[in-house]
Order: structure tokens, then C-alpha cells, then sequence
């Protein structure tokens, strides 16, 4: 399995290992936010010490190298900008986000998740990224389009959203795949 770098940088932001150490700045920026949490699988957190246990499961997952959680930081002025993850397996990298709120609109996780891509594309072993999105989300299906993926299709009742519905909503998978005898 081909690992990603821990640290590395876009042309406006700093991407490292999250740490329970980001905990106060994430839930000062994010976490807490209802209006974040509307398409993610968790509720807005009600207290540090919950963004902190999310934290500790970051660290945990990238020393068992199960998952490669990042914070990233704004160059130019080092706040905290949000969250990107990628899970590698075999042959595909999956990924995740989250970006605060005064950032949104700006590119920033377009940046990063560009750069994602285009780092498990120049691996011979990676023939996928991927991601998915609530089929109400349109600014993060237009990223995943920004960054050259494609819509793959329509993955039903795929994954709940708490702050939207108890039941499974519809989400699209959007995907760069290596053409067949590339690598």
C-alpha cells in the first residue's frame, strides 16, 4: 500500500497530521457549526472535549495507518482552514473534507484536493480517487468536477447525514480513474 507524504503544502496551504492538539481551533471554526455538519455523518459537537475525541481517533488512525487525516492551515496568515482524509487501499485512495466556513468559495479545498489527486495518480499501484457527496450538495460535487473527477453515478440510500435525516440519503460518486494499460 503506497503512503501518502505527512506533511506537504498547495500554493496557500499547509497540510499536516491532525492532532488533538487542533481540537480548540476546529471546534472554534467548524465543528460546532451547524450549518458544516448539515452533510457530514456527524452532529454539530456541543464541546471542545468532543471535537478532542475526534481528534484522538484522527491520531489513531493515521499511526495504524488505517486512514491519513490532515489538518490544513492557511499560509498567509496560519489559521486553521479545515480537514481533508484519504483512505488508501490496494489499488484506489478514498477521500473526505471539510472546510470552515469563512474560507468556502475560495478555492482553498479545491487546492488541496487537486493535489491529492494528482500525488495518488503519479503512483503506478493507484488506479482510483474517490469521493462522495449528498446529492444536495452542489458546491462539493462542482470541487470533485473542478479537480477532474467524474460522475460515476448515483449511490442510493449510501450514507446518513444526522443533521439532515436518520434514514440513508442518496449520495454521488464522483471518480479519476486511470485509463485501462495506463499506470
Amino acid at each position: 500500500m503506497v503512503e501518502p507524504p505527512a506533511n506537504w503544502e498547495t500554493e496557500r496551504l499547509y497540510l499536516r497530521p491532525a492532532t488533538v492538539a487542533e481540537a480548540a481551533s476546529a471546534f472554534e471554526s467548524y465543528t460546532a457549526n451547524p450549518e458544516v455538519s448539515r452533510y457530514m455523518m456527524w452532529r454539530p459537537h456541543r464541546s471542545v472535549a468532543e471535537t478532542e475525541e475526534f481528534f484522538r481517533r484522527c491520531e489513531d488512525v493515521w499511526t495504524k495507518r488505517l486512514a491519513f487525516p490532515w489538518s490544513l492551515w492557511l499560509k498567509s496568515d496560519g489559521s486553521f482552514a479545515g480537514m481533508l482524509e484519504a483512505r488508501v487501499t490496494q489499488h484506489s485512495v478514498d477521500i473526505g473534507y471539510v472546510l470552515v466556513p469563512r474560507l468556502w468559495r475560495r478555492g482553498l479545498m479545491g487546492e488541496a484536493v487537486g493535489g491529492l489527486v494528482r500525488w495518488a495518480m503519479s503512483h503506478p499501484e493507484v488506479y482510483r480517487i474517490w469521493a462522495v457527496c449528498d446529492v444536495d450538495n452542489i458546491a462539493s460535487a462542482r470541487l470533485l468536477e473542478s479537480v477532474g473527477m467524474q460522475l460515476e453515478g448515483r449511490l442510493r440510500r449510501w450514507l446518513v447525514h444526522p443533521s439532515m435525516s436518520e434514514s440513508p440519503r442518496d449520495c454521488l460518486c464522483y471518480a479519476a480513474v486511470k485509463a485501462p494499460g495506463s499506470q
